[in-house]
């Protein structure tokens, strides 16, 4: 019987199997952290919902050749990232830089503070550089340790723990930032 309480591994043994209920929970599981590098590195819903669409159908069809050398979750990122850099190639989409000076404040709006505090995540996070996002997505996002994130992205686990750093340094003054000047209560 499929359920929420079976690993990955029995998951995918299931999937491969034949078990659609078990390739759904495992998509369920994972489906918001995929989604979410998506948006990140798009900043558009739709693009995101596209890529997220597209990694699950790319995982459905590549599952059996998975061989566990590394965790599900790993895999999955490297899955997720390559098919949003393959859409970006297609479709010459490219992130937005965005400059960290020319951030705007949080407007004060009607919105909860969790919506509020969302956003200003969100702006923050498009500060990021491209590498140091990628990292902080593959350790925050994705929960991989950072020998994990090392091997995912194809560098070494100090760059990738430099990276995890920087963007966490940088998230936290541009949040502070925000909040001193008017996003905040």
């Amino acid at each position: 019987m499929v359920g929420k309480a079976m690993g990955d591994s029995e998951l995918i043994r299931a999937a491969i199997d034949g078990d659609e209920r078990a390739f759904s929970v495992l998509v369920r599981r994972h489906a918001d952290a995929v989604y979410g590098h998506a948006l990140r590195f798009f900043r558009d819903t739709s693009a995101a919902e596209d890529a997220t669409q597209e990694v699950f159908l790319k995982v459905f069809r590549s599952l059996a050749t998975f061989d566990q050398r590394s965790s599900f979750s790993t895999w999955l990122y490297r899955v997720t990232r390559n098919v949003c850099l393959d859409m970006v190639r297609r479709t010459a989409r490219q992130p937005l830089p965005v400059d960290p000076v020319d951030l705007t404040p949080i407007p004060v709006a009607d919105f909860s503070d969790s919506v509020a505090t969302r956003d200003a995540v969100e702006k923050a996070m498009h500060a990021l550089s491209p590498e140091d996002r990628a990292a902080l997505d593959a350790v925050t996002l994705f929960d991989l340790s950072y020998e994990q994130a090392a091997e995912a992205l194809g560098i070494p686990q100090g760059t990738v723990k430099s990276r995890v750093f920087r963007a966490r340094r940088l998230l936290v003054s541009l949040l502070l930032t925000a909040d001193h000047s008017g996003g905040g209560a």
